[in-house]
């Protein structure tokens, strides 16, 4: 076994097939994105109503536990115990995941996890009248980074999303812009109109939680009793029993675990605990940080295949795509801790201003602005500029339930953009921090700099600056400076003192 950017298990367990770097950037760079959706006061208030309401709610939650931060300090340690021995607990895993009668295929990449999944939907799932292939599909973050969906369709195989966001998101032919609520941009008045658009028989419907929840319901009711072949992500990977989760809130992800014949899950390396003991701790951060709940209302685990109950083909890709070469980055590396709360998103004052849409990327807000970059790298398409879509506030790392310090990662990425993508710009950035530097490291250049303050307090007029020429206009573009004083600090000092020494001396 290797490791650190070379095949975890012997290449007779993969494909031929060549290499891929997944579905992780998939649109135009922050910057650029942001403006178009700052623009949206719609999506604005939608995004900013919801994520408040579950600021609220799992502040509500968390406080009720004495031991918090205990368990934020538990699930950190757990988590950096599987990244320092992953390679071992991995081993670990599959011998107990194969030995429950269930199957582990490996991917290096995207291409090749999605190459697998399709040969085992083409050989489980029968043609349809349509000459098509369906599969119904639990919510999955790792299904989306490498773009699962879009490939089987181009192999004549239809994925079905069950969960009721996704539901809305795909029939909206839409993309999710939250890792927890993947159609929060959207109201319920929006939602109304894609069913009633999208789904035939659904009929004329109101904007009502409950009777939008019942038409989904009744639209995906039949796919679950029919459909052969069910795709789900994973929650959690228990090395020690190989035993699989999926947490999620409908029922959904139930009847796709239990229902169908076959069933092939897709996870990130990333994914495993040591123990299944470990559950008591993430079992409590994941539902409090998440959705502000107290336990999640349906918890699903299964180890292998059992004779005669549940699906009977059970098959595991263990997905890489990126996981080894963030796993070297020693600063970085942490960012695999994350469970996919998306606590983060919630609290992010950028993310709820611009909504996942503008990171271009399968995982937005503060944990897409750390992880995209690690897994495919600075250098590719949009990734250099999601490290600076953050005010580094530290919102973030106070919440995370594993601890992960985003705001660190952020500089160290800042860092990485900067040596890897070498722009003009950049060069006159460092040339004006190395002058500001070399004049504000001696007391004595320092203090002739500031006998300029005078002549630039006349020239300004005593007003706040608006504009700057050059790159400086980039910062004076959304935000001015304060006017300059007719005096620096250091000489409204030595006035003041010399005012009271002389009033010292009268008295």
């Amino acid at each position: 076994m290797t490791f650190l950017g070379m095949p975890l298990l012997p290449s007779k367990r993969r494909s031929d097939l060549p290499g891929g770097q997944g579905n992780l950037i998939e649109a135009e760079a922050f910057p650029e994105a942001s403006h178009q959706h700052l623009s949206n006061q719609q999506l604005r208030n939608n995004i900013g109503h919801a994520t408040s309401t579950i600021r609220e709610k799992r502040a509500e939650v968390v406080s009720e536990l004495d031991d918090w931060e205990a368990l934020r300090d538990a699930g950190e340690a757990t988590k950096n115990e599987v990244m320092e021995n992953l390679p071992e607990y991995l081993a670990q895993f599959e011998e107990a995941f194969t030995a429950a009668g269930g199957i582990i295929h490996w991917a290096r990449d995207a291409d090749e996890a999605n190459a697998i999944v399709t040969e085992l939907v083409e050989d489980n799932a029968p043609v349809l009248e349509s000459g098509r292939r369906e599969v119904i599909k639990v919510k999955s973050m790792a299904t989306q980074e490498i773009g699962l969906n879009e490939h089987l369709e181009t192999q004549g195989i239809d994925a079905f999303e069950t969960d009721l966001a996704e539901l809305i998101v795909q029939l909206g032919e839409d993309k999710p812009s939250h890792i927890l609520v993947p159609a929060i941009h959207r109201n319920r008045d929006e939602i109304r109109e894609i069913f009633m658009d999208k789904m035939p028989d659904a009929g004329e419907l109101t904007n009502e939680p409950a009777v939008l929840a019942e038409a989904a319901r009744k639209h995906l009711r039949h796919k679950f009793l029919t459909t052969k072949v069910a795709i789900s992500g994973a929650n959690f990977g228990i090395a020690e029993t190989g035993t699989l989760g999926v947490v999620e809130s409908e029922g959904n992800g139930r009847m796709c675990l239990t229902l169908p014949e076959t069933l092939i899950t897709v996870m990130g390396i990333e994914k495993l605990l040591p123990k299944f003991a470990d559950l008591e701790v993430f079992m409590q951060l994941l539902p409090r940080s998440s959705t502000g709940e107290r336990m999640n209302p349906y918890t699903s685990f299964w180890t292998g295949r059992s004779e005669g109950d549940g699906p009977q083909n059970v098959h595991l890709v263990l997905l890489d795509n990126g996981r080894t070469r963030a796993l070297a980055d020693e600063h970085g590396r942490t960012a695999l801790n994350c469970i996919r709360c998306s606590a983060c998103m919630n609290v992010c004052p950028v993310y709820e201003r611009t909504g996942g849409h503008a990171y271009g990327s399968t995982y937005p807000g503060p944990i897409g602005a750390i992880l995209s970059p690690l897994l495919t790298g600075v250098e590719e398409q949009g990734n250099g500029s999601l490290p600076y879509a953050s005010s580094l506030c530290g919102a973030c790392y106070d919440v995370c339930p594993v601890k992960i310090n985003i705001p660190e990662i952020l500089v160290h990425l800042r860092n990485e953009d900067v040596k890897a993508n070498h722009s003009p710009v950049s060069s006159q950035l460092d040339a004006a921090l190395t002058g500001a530097s070399w004049m504000m490291g001696d007391g004595k250049r320092m203090t002739a700099a500031e006998k300029g303050l005078p002549l630039a307090h006349k020239v300004t007029g005593g007003e706040q600056i608006n504009s700057l020429p050059g790159i400086a206009g980039a910062w004076t573009s959304s935000r001015d400076i304060p006017a300059l004083p007719e005096k620096s600090f250091r000489q409204q000092w030595a006035e003041e003192e010399a005012d009271r020494r002389e009033e010292e001396g009268e008295k």
